[in-house]
């Protein structure tokens, strides 16, 4: 269903939940007094306060659509671009909204160099004290002795960790460079905090009047491909770290990174690719892509030129074309295709749901990792970070500005500067030179300089970007693929920009579609900037795709012909299905902002204190059972039950759950409908 409305009639909905006896549907639905009462109620599974399993009713009505109004009421709102090399944060006061607040300068920056972001980089005392972060992080722990630099704890790159891990807990733990691990909450606490007070001191002394907490709104941003625990996880981070709270969650926005780039790019002008970088594509690589996919550009030429001609000037009630969002960061990569709803600089429609993966920056980091394993040996690489940290975190840093400079269009080889705490060891560990083992790798591509140095030839530096472009490549294939983006012309590269190898890849990627590449201005701040306009107007962006389909588990009254007799349960002497999926949403479905989808639930006993449902999701639309293949349980919502209203009352206790699939993350919140009363309700995709 593609809604392009947020009104609240009964039809104009975005997710419903149609009743039957044998399944739930999501679609139109009728009121509650239209159905039978064997249609609205449902049995579902819960574990009750006394542990066992307990019967427990719901009734099904239709979902609600409004507006999200969340016009910050605080004086000012604060993003924190939490990235995986580089991280910065941004504010501006809701009264002098136009005006975007950044760090110029860094404390330990390299010299001569503005650097408006820090490297992602935190640093503990041996008793787990924060330190430092950032450069001056990375400066110290850089001038530690061997032995000194064993017992400190040096984190770098630990954002991927919510990526990589499919059972992220609370409780997960992450390894520093000296091999002592911590929790990983804990890890990222320190980290945001570190960036709550930085920006409290700068804020205080810009606007010369004491803030509390309730003066701040607070924007994180992440990936759009995250999903549901791993945003959870930095939402407690931050709370551990005083952004924010349990008590008052909504001064806190988890916002997506593609999302906050789209936001800032509506109010910038744009500039083209740099232009050195357009023309050398236009030679014979260009010819055999084409070539290659000759039906499928031939397509796209047309559906382009199209689009194009009828958007170069549309009237105010025109639908803009679709445009994607290329978010190349530094460890993954989002790809968003979103609509304007009004030609106008209107608000935001996603008109496929993100896609990507972990295909950033940090992928050739572990190609070159691969290959010093291949030159000096795996067992070596591995003893080396434990018994000297300090200098296998160098040698990543000289390899990080080599990468930064690396152009395919130059045949000059670069090169990587050793520490002398790698050749040394490497001398004791294998009792042979690093000279003696690059020349056994007998590669021509890979050379051993006089000075030092591993000297890598641009074919070897393209070797390693090639896996990462390739991953890049597959994901721009599979969105240009769907029917969703038809039409689509423009492509906004964000991030990334500055590494001339990723903008080759997209140009040669792109070409093929006829879709231009165009760079925001100010580009590496693009998601720091949006993400505050964001905090300020979360309601810019009104309809998004759901990435999974999300359920629940319930009990269905068993069709014998239909049900599989290994799903049949007898309670009571009736026969019910057990494990049917209850869908509230589907994957790539449009959610409008604000849209809920309502059950209504009846205990079966006055004493039960709490109710515990667990929560199912998958990437396929097409589930039926919570044991089908691809389905798996991501998380439990849970409702506090206070029964001492109830225990002289004789009529059942309704209790309405109203979940929200329309913002960054899904909510809820949940209504005695007798009393009026909210009930504490929590959705839990961490401990689940």
């Amino acid at each position: 269903m593609d809604i392009v409305t947020t009104t609240t009639t009964s039809q104009e909905v975005v997710v419903a939940a149609a009743a039957t006896d044998d399944k739930l549907d999501l679609a139109l639905q009728p009121s509650p007094e239209d159905q039978d009462e064997e249609t609205q109620k449902h049995q579902l599974n819960w574990t009750g306060s006394t542990g066992r399993n307990t019967s427990y009713f719901s009734t099904v009505s239709r979902v609600t659509t409004c507006h999200d109004e969340r016009a910050p009421l605080q004086f000012v709102v604060v993003a924190i671009d939490f990235g995986t090399t580089f991280s910065g944060y941004a504010f501006s006061f809701t009264k002098d909204v136009d005006s975007i607040h950044v760090m110029r300068k860094w404390e330990g920056g390299d010299p001569g160099v503005t650097n408006q972001k820090t490297p992602t980089i935190l640093l503990l005392t041996p008793e787990k004290n924060f330190h430092s972060f950032g450069f001056t992080a990375r400066d110290f722990y850089h001038d530690l002795s061997q032995k000194e630099a064993k017992r400190w704890l040096y984190f770098e790159k630990f954002k991927m960790a919510l990526h990589y891990n499919a059972d992220l807990t609370s409780e997960t733990e992450i390894q520093a460079a000296n091999g002592v691990s911590m929790k990983a909450i804990d890890v990222f606490a320190h980290a945001l905090k570190f960036f709550r007070n930085h920006a409290l001191l700068e804020i205080s002394e810009q606007s010369n009047t004491p803030l509390n907490e309730d003066d701040i709104r607070w924007v994180i941003t992440v990936p759009a491909i995250w999903k549901s625990p791993a945003k959870q996880f930095m939402r407690e981070s931050a709370y551990k770290a005083c952004i924010a709270s349990q008590e008052k969650p909504d001064q806190l926005i988890i916002a997506l990174e593609p999302e906050a780039a789209s936001v800032f790019v509506r109010r910038q002008r744009l500039k083209q690719l740099i232009p050195e970088v357009v023309d050398e594509l236009k030679d014979a690589r260009h010819a055999a892509a084409a070539a290659t996919n000759a039906a499928t550009a031939a397509e796209r030429a047309t559906n382009a030129a199209t689009a194009a001609a009828g958007a170069s000037s549309p009237s105010p009630t025109t639908k803009s074309p679709p445009f994607m969002v290329a978010d190349c960061g530094g460890g993954t990569v989002d790809i968003t295709v979103y609509e304007m709803l009004s030609a106008t600089g209107g608000q935001l429609k996603e008109v496929y749901k993100a896609t990507g993966g972990p295909y950033g920056s940090i992928g050739v980091d572990l190609a070159f990792e691969k290959l010093l394993e291949d030159i000096f040996g795996r067992d070596f690489i591995d003893i080396l970070k434990l018994k000297r940290p300090a200098g296998w975190v160098d040698l990543m840093m000289a390899f990080e500005s080599r990468k930064r400079a690396a152009n395919p269009f130059k045949t000059k080889p670069l090169n990587v500067s050793l520490p002398f705490s790698f050749i040394d060891y490497h001398k004791k560990f294998r009792n042979s030179t690093v000279e003696s083992a690059v020349r056994k790798y007998n590669s021509k591509y890979v050379k051993w300089s006089s000075q030092g140095m591993l000297r890598l030839m641009p074919e070897a530096m393209e070797a390693l970007f090639q896996p990462t472009l390739d991953n890049i490549t597959a994901a721009i294939n599979s969105v240009m693929s769907q029917a969703e983006v038809v039409g689509l012309f423009v492509c906004l590269f964000v991030c990334l920009c500055e590494c001339l190898y990723v903008c080759l890849c997209l140009c040669e990627c792109l070409y093929v579609y006829r879709v231009k590449i165009l760079i925001p201005n100010d580009v590496s701040m693009a998601i720091l900037k949006g993400a505050v306009i964001y905090g300020i107007d979360p309601s810019v962006v009104v309809i998004r795709k759901s990435r999974l389909t999300y359920g629940l588990g319930v009990l269905n009254r068993f069709i014998e012909g239909k049900h599989p007799e290994s799903k049949k349960a007898i309670k009571d002497g009736t026969p019910w299905c057990v494990d049917v999926f209850d869908p509230l949403v589907f994957a790539n479905q449009s959610v409008a902002l604000g849209s809920s989808v309502i059950r209504s639930y009846t205990p079966a006993s006055l004493d039960q204190k709490y109710s515990l449902f667990h929560i199912y999701c998958s990437e396929d639309r097409d589930v039926s059972y919570v044991t089908d293949e691809g389905v798996a349980k991501c998380g439990t919502l849970r409702l506090d039950l206070d029964n001492h209203q109830w225990e002289l009352e004789s009529n059942p206790r309704e209790i309405q759950a109203r979940l929200t699939f329309g913002d960054t993350e899904i909510k809820i919140v949940a209504l005695d409908v007798a009393t009026g009363n909210y009930v504490r309700a929590t959705l839990d995709f961490l401990n689940k």
